[in-house]
């Protein structure tokens, strides 16, 4: 259930922040699994991408919480995923001419469960 609310509040904030566009990605490398979320917002700025992870953080001080939510959704994200052994990171997407839409994009890496048997 709690990976489940993960990805609910990556989506979820995916979509509060694009313009028109998300993309979703997931890949397994290694023995390690990676669920990547781009919007094709403004993005997250280089210097608050760590905070962001943090509880009650919100960029936009002028949104309410109404429009803009509580700033805990992407600090369960983190906070689940460590519980996991995993890590979460936030970064920008490639511009369109690089393959990528633009905004930001979300990283969550997570060990891959052993095989069956």
């Amino acid at each position: 259930e709690a990976l489940r609310c993960v990805i609910r509040n990556l989506l979820d904030n995916a979509r509060r922040h694009a313009g028109q566009r998300v993309r979703v990605a997931l890949s397994e490398r290694g023995g390690t699994v990676e669920l990547t979320v781009s919007d094709d917002g403004s993005g997250i700025p280089a210097a608050d991408r760590l905070r962001v992870f943090e509880r009650f953080t919100r960029l936009d001080e002028a949104r309410s919480r109404e429009a803009g939510g509580s700033g805990l959704g992407l600090a369960i994200v983190g906070k689940v995923i460590t519980a996991h052994g995993g890590t979460a990171h936030a970064d920008q997407d490639p511009a369109p001419d690089d393959g990528g839409i633009g905004g930001a994009r979300l990283v969550v890496r997570l060990p891959a469960a052993p095989p069956p048997g």
